[in-house]
């Protein structure tokens, strides 16, 4: 009988145990669970990569047309107004001079078959758009004053400021493509190149030529990317999968061993792009998984959730 009560008291501890034990596993794994990072991740490519520099153009009319009086006298009639397009040959003006202002309705009074007006009209020597008026309606002028000007629609252009240490990149005939504000692109090349350098922001100016003339306004700023190095075939990944450390002299990728393991990879930069940078040397290979979100201020080793496929 007492070894009977000795075998139940053994009995009954063993289930206490083994329940003790459940519950911890149970909640052993509750805790692993819970200390998963979510992450979203991508894979390495190999990939052609292009580094521009970003520089600043400026729309331009090179060519400027003034429109002179052809006589001193009164404009009589302004056929135009700014913005205006016009071709060449178009009556832009009509000046009467000081003298029919004066005597011309009495020469007409003694005799009407001489037909004096003294009107002479001015008329636009190259086609463009009116960008200037200088005189209305009623004003006098003088013999050569300026009355309007007209830029040459053919002289349109853009002027490319590139900082002198980044000359060497622009080459006379290059391709380029002119990024305009409203998210327009437009495609061109470089035409030529002036022989100075403004004193102050040390850049010089480039000539673009674009292949299909626009109708854009003067002094617009657009943007042009210009190549600095490109490489092709090589190992890169997301820009937002490289960590660095607070001097930016260390950078890695935390690289997926498992499904729910990343571990910290020591890496060297190569070419940067605005969405990817090049791999130069590390443990990491094409195929490979990083990642690219939830990867800040992750340990080595690391427990992760990938949330993303």
């Amino acid at each position: 009988m007492r070894y009977f009560f000795t075998c139940l008291a053994a009995l009954s501890l063993a289930t206490t145990t083994m329940t003790s034990c459940t519950g911890s596993t149970s909640e052993s794994d509750e805790q692993v669970r819970a200390i998963e990072t979510p992450v979203t991740v991508d894979t390495v490519k190999r990939s052609d990569m292009v580094e521009y520099a970003d520089l600043s153009a400026t729309a331009a009319f090179l060519q400027k047309n003034i429109v002179k009086a052809n006589t001193a006298g009164y404009i009589q009639a302004v056929n135009v107004h700014i913005g205006q397009y016009v071709t060449q040959g178009t009556v832009l003006f009509r000046v009467k001079t000081k003298e029919a202002q004066s005597i011309g309705n009495a020469i007409n009074k003694l005799d009407p078959s001489f037909g004096f007006s003294g009107l002479s009209d001015i008329k636009a020597t190259r086609s463009g758009y009116i960008a200037q008026i200088d005189h209305q309606l009623g004003d006098y002028v003088q013999d050569a004053e300026q009355l309007a000007v007209i830029t040459d629609k053919s002289s349109f252009t853009f002027l490319l400021n590139v900082p002198y240490e980044l000359h060497s990149y622009v080459k006379t005939g290059n391709s380029v493509r002119v990024m305009l504000p409203d998210g327009a692109i437009i495609n061109g090349h470089i035409a030529s190149e002036l022989p100075t350098v403004d004193s102050l922001s040390q850049a010089q100016t480039y000539v673009i030529k674009t292949d299909v003339p626009a109708d854009i306004p003067e002094n617009l700023i657009a943007r042009v990317q210009v190549i600095r190095k490109e490489k092709q075939d090589v190992v890169s990944v997301p820009k937002s999968a490289v960590l660095a450390d607070d001097t930016q002299t260390d950078f890695w990728v935390m690289k997926m061993i498992n499904d729910t393991i990343a571990v910290k990879v020591l890496i060297n930069k190569g070419l940067e792009t605005s969405g990817r940078i090049e791999i130069l040397s590390g443990a990491v290979q094409p195929a490979d998984v990083v990642l690219i979100g939830g990867n800040f201020g992750l340990p080595d080793t690391a427990l992760v959730k990938v949330t993303n496929k």
